[in-house]
């Protein structure tokens, strides 16, 4: 398995010689694409798996699977953990931010709609394209990012606003975690990128996310859920197989390759991408896994994600940002 595992070290050479472009060519473009396909997909299995286990127990269940995967490879490849103490530090607050995000999510889809819940959490690239100009040098924003991240937002708006539903009080609290957890999301790329993209590799700084999330998410699980977890060989292979697509080819694998795309890549261009993440997860988890109906909206959104990530990915003229 480990032989297999390291032929993504070709993906890895993909990328190197891009980078820090302030541009995206067709490779980066279409392995963000099959990320959001990917994680498109990670909803339906969540949906699964959640008949015989509690969500908060299988989001830490799921980063523990993934610290012991990328623990063996990093061992394998013969890296450092943690170099220094200053990454120590660094790498325990992403994996806080990490395990935030998803116990926000969670816990707030019991207040709020799940529609509503898509909508807001992916405000994330608002939050990092906004971060990015503050914090990072040359990722800075100009007149097409703003306009193609509004017109892709507006886009996956309109997926869902027939279902959202009217705003009342009751909602509230759910849908504030949600734009807690978006804002987490946002804020979680954004520290990686400052202080730890050009001091680690993407093993690394992936393996002190899922590392660093198991405990508070797990602790999450006892407090908010009391779970009663089943025994292994008690589960269905309907779940075993979904949670292997959680653990294995979600939070390990498409991880890894999204933290090589943040170490190489503008943030900010790379988190306008995720606006295509609910719209596959619509097509895939929804309609093709779930039976769930296709609408007009569905290709509505689609088209307006598309124009808008090609908004965001236009290079100025003339080295002009504004």
């Amino acid at each position: 398995m480990l032989r297999g595992l390291l032929t993504w070290s070709g993906l890895v050479c993909i990328l190197r010689h891009n980078m820090e472009k302030s541009q995206l060519r067709w490779q980066p473009m279409a392995i963000l694409l099959i990320l959001a396909t990917i994680w498109g997909g990670n909803m339906a299995a969540i949906k699964i798996a959640a008949r015989e286990l509690p969500p908060l127990f299988m989001a830490g269940f799921r980063s523990l699977i993934a610290s012991g995967c990328l623990f063996i490879w990093l061992q394998a490849k013969g890296k450092t953990l943690f170099p220094t103490r200053a990454i120590l530090f660094h790498g325990i607050v992403l994996g806080l931010f990490f395990g935030g995000e998803f116990a926000l999510i969670y816990v707030g889809l019991g207040y709020t709609l799940a529609s509503r819940t898509y909508v807001l959490l992916y405000l994330a690239p608002f939050f990092v394209a906004l971060e990015a100009h503050l914090f990072l040098k040359g990722d800075r924003l100009n007149r097409w990012k703003i306009a193609g991240l509004i017109l892709a937002f507006a886009g996956v708006t309109s997926l869902f606003i027939q279902e959202m539903g009217s705003f009342s009080v009751s909602t509230l609290p759910g849908d504030l975690m949600a734009i807690g957890a978006g804002l987490l999301w946002g804020s979680t790329t954004v520290y990686l990128k400052r202080f730890l993209a050009e001091q680690t590799e993407p093993l690394q700084t992936l393996f002190y996310q899922v590392l660093f999330s198991t405990p508070p998410l797990l602790l999450m699980s006892v407090f908010f859920e009391n779970p009663i977890v089943p025994l292994p060989w008690s589960l269905s292979w309907a779940t075993i197989l979904a949670l292997f697509y959680q653990c294995i080819i979600v939070a390990f694998l498409s991880y890894l390759v999204w933290f090589v795309l943040i170490h190489r890549y503008p943030v900010s261009l790379l988190h306008a991408f995720s606006f295509f993440t609910p719209v596959f997860g619509v097509f895939l988890s929804g309609a093709l896994i779930l039976g769930e109906g296709i609408g007009l909206n569905l290709i509505l959104a689609l088209i307006l994600v598309s124009l808008g990530m090609v908004l965001v990915n236009r290079q100025p003229k003339s080295g002009r940002e504004n």
